[in-house]
């Protein structure tokens, strides 16, 4: 939490800004518009592509503290940055300066470049609190191009078996993924409504987001790659088809089987241990928190490689007094 009045001239509240509360609280920050990290707050600060996308995810008011990638504003005796995150389009990192020192929170993030995201940026902090989703060293993603191609390799075998091809993928971000690689290499997505209606969205927020794709119609399925959410796939589809879900967690042997499809690709929009790790290297902390995922492995990880570093996990918080501002990381569910 960080107890802040700030932004362009504007009499904000005395309340703590939550780092991406999962429950409704006064004022929050943002970092990306995934349901694990929105809820209705009374006030957020975030990007215009999050706000959007809030909107049509979430719906209801909200007053908006939209800021653009790089663009610093002031409150009392600290400035807060927002940072291209890499994860889905509009996800953010917030950076934040004192005279008592620096943290960067990231969010959910991925160095790795993207087909549908900002590419990712970082600045050297005292302290960073992090997300570390795949903190165990088995985690190693293959090279994105090489599991793309995989993926489309899928698709047109499934095609020329005169099957369709079921493509299951988070309705925001890794849907967006699929659609820009499928077009690219001359196949034509069908969408679920729930993808159909974020991709319109990327459409309106990116002059340069390709066109060609279709809303999914169970009459015409013949020639299309169907692109659903997981939570979707006991829906209506056309018979014959193969099924392929779209994870990291495809790296588990067990995943196609956990999955119930077909095959599964290990395309993610997080860091893989490798990043996590190069990450902390490229941000030079002092000291790390870790949220998600393996964060106590992880933290344990970096203690022993000399990097101060703790979990924080849902009963946790710690406190971080950066002059006269007290931020207090907390692990969602808080």
């Amino acid at each position: 939490m960080i107890h802040v009045r700030y932004h362009r001239g504007l009499a904000l509240p005395a309340h703590a800004l939550w780092l991406d509360p999962h429950v409704a609280k006064p004022f929050a920050f943002v970092s990306h518009a995934h349901s694990d990290h929105i809820a209705r707050h009374a006030e957020v600060v975030t990007t215009a592509a999050t706000a959007r996308l809030m909107r049509a995810r979430l719906g209801g008011a909200r007053r908006e503290h939209v800021l653009a990638f790089g663009e610093t504003s002031a409150f009392r005796d600290c400035a807060l940055t927002l940072l291209p995150a890499g994860h889905i389009l509009g996800s953010a990192q917030s950076f934040v300066e004192s005279a008592a020192g620096t943290l960067l929170y990231t969010g959910d993030f991925k160095l790795r470049p993207g087909l549908a995201a900002e590419p990712a940026q970082w600045r050297h902090a005292d302290t960073l609190i992090m997300e570390t989703t795949f903190g165990l060293p088995k985690y190693v993603m293959p090279p994105t191009a090489e599991v793309l191609a995989q993926i489309i390799a899928f698709c047109h075998a499934t095609l020329d078996e005169r099957a369709v091809p079921v493509l299951l993928a988070y309705s925001l971000g890794k849907a967006q993924e699929a659609v820009c690689a499928l077009l690219a290499a001359g196949l034509t997505p069908m969408l679920h409504d729930a993808v159909f209606a974020m991709t319109e969205i990327h459409r309106e927020l990116r002059a340069d987001f390709p066109t060609g794709y279709v809303r999914f119609d169970a009459a015409h399925t013949a020639g299309h790659v169907l692109i659903f959410p997981p939570n979707a796939k006991n829906t209506a589809l056309p018979a014959p088809r193969r099924t392929a879900v779209l994870t990291g967690w495809a790296l588990d042997p067990s995943a196609k089987y956990r999955y119930q499809c077909d095959a599964a690709f290990p395309l993610t929009d997080h860091a893989d241990y490798p990043d996590l790790l190069r990450y902390v290297a490229l941000i030079q902390p002092r000291r790390v928190l870790t949220l998600h995922g393996f964060a106590a492995p992880f933290a344990a990880d970096l203690r022993a490689r000399g990097v101060e570093a703790w979990a924080l996990t849902a009963d946790d918080q710690l406190e971080l007094h950066l002059h006269d501002h007290s931020f207090v990381a907390q692990a969602p569910g808080g």
